[in-house]
């Protein structure tokens, strides 16, 4: 029989981790040259403006909050704000009666024995025609809670994913100068905008005009950007903003890359959200499709 010297077997292996151990620890200390670096500031978004009634804004393009239109995609977000406003649009209205609650004499239909047949108690069983709904629906509230950060957020991850998909528009001004439906759909036509395409302007109502020569036309909507919701940036295909939109968003939805004044027009040349000559030093803008 062998005999085995165990504590000298594994002497060398508690000395070797506790090397190891060592090691390592020395090794995981921080150093000058390992240290993070600043990330650089962000740069602005540039998108071509667009004009609603066909005057010449070539070349100009206007600068969006980087913080607000060039958000990292969220599907997720995305997802829970859509559940939750449609959660919130449910009436909840829909009832059934129950067997307490259905009208009829509470007798009992037959004797419990010698009839030979099933066993049956008063005409309100729901096993009857005619008498409550067993588990049936009653009126309740179908809405459910989204914290308001997760909510802005999918505004960020929907706005930016309409920019990253050229699928958003930006006007000086939603105004149109008659309330006739065939000159507003000549001039969509023009644009493409005639299928799928949600108008948002930052003023308190959507121009008279504007609404009346819309308001027959399929496939589009027009909108003040306090009613704007997440999952209308997700249902629509096009959404055209005016600048006074963009600077109501980017002051409720802006993470502090911008400092916004107090309801800058388009022509100030130091406007938080100023038009730009593009040039070749510049980012291309996008255009919208």
């Amino acid at each position: 029989m062998w005999s085995v010297n165990w504590r000298a077997v594994l002497q060398p292996t508690q000395f070797l981790r506790r090397t190891v151990t060592t090691a390592v620890s020395s090794s995981t200390q921080p150093s000058s040259q390992s240290a993070i670096k600043a990330a650089d500031p962000l740069q602005p978004v540039y998108l071509t403006l667009s004009s609603l009634h066909g005057k010449q804004v070539k070349d100009q393009a206007v600068a969006l909050d980087p913080t607000v239109f060039n958000h990292p995609i969220r599907r997720d977000i995305l997802h829970l704000c859509a559940v939750h406003y449609l959660d919130a649009q449910r009436q909840g209205t829909a009832s059934t009666k129950t067997r307490g609650e259905v009208r009829g004499s509470g007798r009992k239909i037959r004797p419990q024995k010698g009839t030979g047949r099933a066993r049956l108690g008063d005409g309100q069983s729901p096993m009857l025609r005619g008498g409550g709904v067993a588990f049936g629906p009653k009126p309740r509230d179908f809405s459910t809670k989204l914290n308001r950060k997760v909510i802005e957020m999918g505004m960020r991850v929907a706005l930016s994913a309409k920019l990253k998909d050229q699928r958003l528009g930006v006007v000086r001004r939603l105004h149109w100068y008659c309330p006739k439906t065939r000159t507003l759909k000549r001039r969509l036509d023009l644009l493409g905008w005639t299928t799928g395409t949600l108008f948002v302007t930052g003023e308190s109502q959507v121009h008279p005009a504007l609404r009346l020569a819309g308001r027959n036309l399929p496939g589009m909507d027009f909108k003040v950007v306090n009613d704007l919701h997440v999952y209308d940036l997700i249902k629509w295909r096009r959404v055209v903003l005016d600048v006074s939109a963009i600077q109501a968003l980017e002051r409720r939805l802006s993470r502090g890359w911008v400092d916004v004044l107090e309801e800058p027009t388009v022509s100030q040349s130091q406007s938080a959200f100023p038009l730009l000559q593009s040039t070749s030093t510049e980012p291309r803008p996008v255009q919208l499709q």
